[in-house]
């Protein structure tokens, strides 16, 4: 595999373009323009204007791969089947929150190589972290000009009062029965792709997800999760997430610090 670790510094100026322009709308006095696509997930200016920005930055990259995203136009299976690498963005992970001006939505950029993440940038606008990996080479967060290392927690299952991330806007039962198995766990409610994040930087021990995500929902976080010691796994089979599947829906899945289940 190539040394993609060269175009991680690039990336970031990608992301912080479209953070920019994701934040021009945020804080407009004007009313967030919200459309609804063919799910019924709403779709926003913000969006459209961070994709665009994205998509033109990785095009004009020395190395060029095709690109995945959650506001392209949906490529059938039978065309990405044969992608070896590709780009897999979700340019503004967290609409919901957006709409709701909680602050916590990210932007998220990924490198997939044979189905796995090998490197990944997520961004998150209002806070200006930066997070970062790349496969074999550690993973990082930057607030300003300081950059750290990125050190997730060890943990037992069997431990009390483990921290368990949880999405502000798709809890349900099924996570519910799985947190309730837990011994007297703390609950916290995140949004995006920040709740990976705060399991890769020791914040807190686990997330599971027993209701669906998309395949770029994931992917940027997965690698800086695994970069940092922890994992996501599906629910049922307890391997890692897969990428590039027929369908882009990911399976029920528990991402965890350093530690089993």
């Amino acid at each position: 595999m190539k040394n993609y670790s060269i175009l991680t510094a690039q990336l970031k100026v990608i992301a912080k373009k479209a953070g920019e322009a994701i934040l021009e709308v945020y804080y407009s006095t004007k009313d967030i323009e919200i459309s609804q696509k063919s799910d019924d997930s709403p779709l926003t200016l913000a969006d459209r204007k961070s994709n665009t920005l994205i998509c033109e930055g990785l095009e004009n990259l020395p190395m060029h791969f095709p690109i995945v995203s959650e506001e392209n136009k949906e490529l059938p299976f039978d065309e990405r089947k044969d992608f070896n690498l590709y780009w897999l963005v979700d340019p503004l992970d967290g609409t919901k929150e957006f709409i709701k001006r909680n602050g916590d939505f990210t932007i998220n950029i990924a490198l997939i190589h044979d189905g796995s993440p090998v490197m990944g940038v997520v961004y998150a606008p209002c806070t200006g972290e930066m997070y970062w990996a790349v496969k074999g080479e550690g993973a990082f967060r930057q607030i300003g000009e300081e950059a750290h290392k990125l050190q997730a927690s060890n943990f037992n299952i069997s431990s009390t009062g483990l921290k368990v991330v949880a999405s502000r806007s798709h809890m349900n039962d099924a996570t519910l029965n799985f947190i309730n198995k837990l011994n007297s766990p703390e609950l916290v409610s995140k949004g995006s792709s920040l709740k990976f994040l705060m399991l890769a930087n020791g914040e807190a021990q686990l997330y599971p997800r027993m209701s669906p995500t998309m395949e770029w929902d994931t992917a940027a976080a997965q690698i800086i999760l695994e970069e940092a010691g922890g994992k996501i796994l599906e629910a049922d089979s307890l391997r890692p997430l897969h990428y590039n599947k027929l369908s882009l829906v990911n399976p029920n899945f528990i991402a965890m610090a350093s530690g089993d289940i």
